[in-house]
């Protein structure tokens, strides 16, 4: 099972930590979406944030692209890792 916790809490403590302090909804409305479903569920970690929406997230919740790329590179490791361990039963070495 794939998981995003680091970006799912980055983009929850941005938003609860932001001088406007955004509601859920709030947000999805500044993104452009009708709905907070897709927040919801980026903040759940049930799902990744979309790429289209990266650029304009990380400006509204004034998040640097260094910290998005570093929590959607620690999640994209510990999936891989999972999957490896799971299909070859060994971790993997980086050099």
């Amino acid at each position: 099972m794939r998981t995003f916790n680091t970006v799912a809490t980055l983009i929850k403590n941005k938003r609860i930590e932001h001088p406007q302090s955004y509601s859920q909804s709030e947000l999805a409305n500044l993104l452009g979406h009708k709905c907070d479903k897709l927040i919801v569920s980026i903040e759940n970690a049930e799902c990744n944030v979309p790429l289209k929406i990266m650029p304009k997230l990380a400006n509204v919740l004034d998040i640097h692209p260094d910290d998005f790329v570093e929590a959607v590179m620690k999640d994209h490791e510990k999936n891989l890792n999972n999957y490896f361990s799971k299909t070859f039963k060994d971790q993997i070495v980086y050099m």
